[in-house]
């Protein structure tokens, strides 16, 4: 059985979502677990301060040890595992990652420069963009993607902003998944807003 179905069925076995396989020199097989998202968090509970559940420790060393055994079974090569929690740039991986995380800044590549598709708008040959990621309907009722952004330099720590000046016109980006190479939330530690999850890994 290929590693990716191992890790993949052995994760889901457990009640997880599998987020990323790596491996690296020297051996390491790394595993990136995530809990499994149930829609959007309800107004009440919002409301209520419910905390989002992360990923714990015991949870790790839970799949860790499921996964030791199955690998095993399969005869898989490897060194050291690690399992993991992902961290304040977890991978987007699906249309449901992208549903889960709307309204949140990412990091986007595409697999091919814009081209003669940016219209002057932003440089030719450039792939990365990062922006807020919002669901967009088309005009024939489909639904799709695009993130939203502004070019205007951010303010340095204690500058006065003056409210006479004009706002930096926003920009956006349609995209289909297919058409990226990769797209992760952007790794921006923000008190206010978005808080980064701990950061859980389990080696063995």
């Amino acid at each position: 059985m290929a590693l990716q179905q191992t890790v993949e069925q052995t994760v889901a076995g457990l009640g997880y979502d599998l987020v990323e396989i790596e491996r690296s020199a020297g051996g390491l097989l790394r595993v990136t677990i995530d809990l499994p998202w149930s829609g959007p968090i309800s107004e009440a509970a919002a409301a209520a301060g419910a905390p989002e559940p992360f990923v714990t420790v015991e949870d790790c060393e839970k799949v860790t040890r499921q996964l030791q055994f199955a690998l095993e079974v399969d005869g898989v090569d490897y060194k050291r595992l690690e399992v993991s929690s992902p961290g304040i740039d977890r991978p987007l991986r699906n249309e449901q990652d992208f549903e889960r995380f709307a309204g949140e800044v990412i990091d986007i590549t595409l697999k091919a420069p814009m081209g003669a598709a940016a219209a002057g708008q932003v440089a030719a040959n450039r792939k990365k963009f990062r922006g807020t990621l919002e669901r967009v309907a088309g005009a024939d009722g489909s639904q799709g993607w695009q993130i939203v952004w502004s070019d205007a330099p951010e303010p340095k720590p204690g500058q006065k902003i003056s409210k006479k000046r004009a706002p930096a016109p926003l920009q956006a980006l349609g995209f289909a998944l297919d058409e990226l190479r990769e797209a992760r939330l952007a790794p921006i530690v923000d008190f206010k807003g978005r808080r980064p999850k701990p950061d859980t890994t389990v080696s063995e």
